[in-house]
């Protein structure tokens, strides 16, 4: 409930954040979707050329095409390896991400432009992160123990995204909600990770750099529900499968501890849960 509650407030504070220009409920003060190709409130031509996807037909207005969005919410991993022990020697183990780290928050904040009434492209900036899970046991090397902590988590990147959105219908709770499905590319930056406070049968070998910090590919496919609350503001929720490419491995230190190999891995497959808003120009 506590998470709820701070998503909730999220929304508030996401109020940049855009309606759709397709299915603004006429004039009605509820601002409700409507069925297409009814159209909502809209800035008036102003005599420069007007696509017919975008013209309000018989009333010489234009339909709007900038969008301000904005995000907040959590990222669930969906147990992609940060450390492969098996490849390690001695019984060491993989852990995933969710071992490794508590649960990842993101945050993000772009701008979208309709190329017509159902089909956005997107750029989005986002920062990614989550603090370390603390010490795990990694299993035994040369019969002895290897502890320590990962590193906390620290990403930033940008998308680039496509999106079609489809017909208005009514709901609970809300006048009418509009699904949409997205695909994204894009590159992501993450800091340097390392295994701090690491130690071999409980002597100290100090922190093991494991990864370099640098820019790697991600990719993502998207799946949400936005709803009308003002004339020009929409809020939403949003969902999908997100991958991130492994990072550039460092085994300076894992060759001098015989640790060779548990860096072989590090992409990553998560799903963000985002409560999302946009708001239409």
């Amino acid at each position: 409930m506590k998470i709820m509650r701070k998503l909730l407030l999220g929304a508030a504070a996401i109020s940049l954040s855009g309606c759709s220009f397709l299915g603004m409920g006429g004039q009605s003060s509820h601002y409700g979707y409507a069925p297409a190709p009814a159209y909502g409130p809209s800035y008036a031509n102003t005599g420069s050329s007007c696509h017919p996807s975008h013209a309000v037909i018989g009333e010489g207005r234009c339909l709007s095409r900038f969008n301000v969005e904005g995000g907040v919410g959590l990222v669930y991993d969906t147990g992609s390896n940060i450390i492969e022990g098996t490849n390690g020697g001695g019984t060491l183990r993989d852990v995933d991400y969710n071992e490794a780290y508590e649960r990842g928050r993101r945050a993000s904040i772009g701008m979208s432009y309709a190329l017509d009434p159902v089909t956005k492209v997107s750029l989005t900036g986002f920062q990614e992160d989550a603090n370390s899970a603390g010490e795990i046991n990694f299993g035994n090397t040369g019969g002895q123990a290897l502890t320590g902590r990962v590193s906390d988590y620290e990403a930033k990147g940008l998308e680039l995204g496509v999106r079609r959105y489809f017909n208005p219908t009514p709901a609970p709770f809300v006048r009418s909600v509009r699904p949409y499905v997205e695909a994204r590319v894009g590159a992501t930056y993450i800091d340097d990770i390392s295994l701090n406070d690491a130690q071999i049968g409980g002597a100290a070998i100090g922190p093991v750099a494991l990864y370099d910090a640098g820019w790697v590919p991600a990719a993502s496919g998207l799946i949400g529900i936005e709803t009308p609350v003002a004339e020009r503001t929409t809020i939403g929720i949003e969902t999908g499968l997100r991958y991130t490419g492994a990072p550039e491995r460092n085994n300076t230190d894992l060759n001098a501890n015989g640790l060779a190999g548990i860096n072989d891995t590090g992409k990553r497959l998560s799903v963000p849960l985002m409560l999302r808003g946009r708001y239409r120009f």
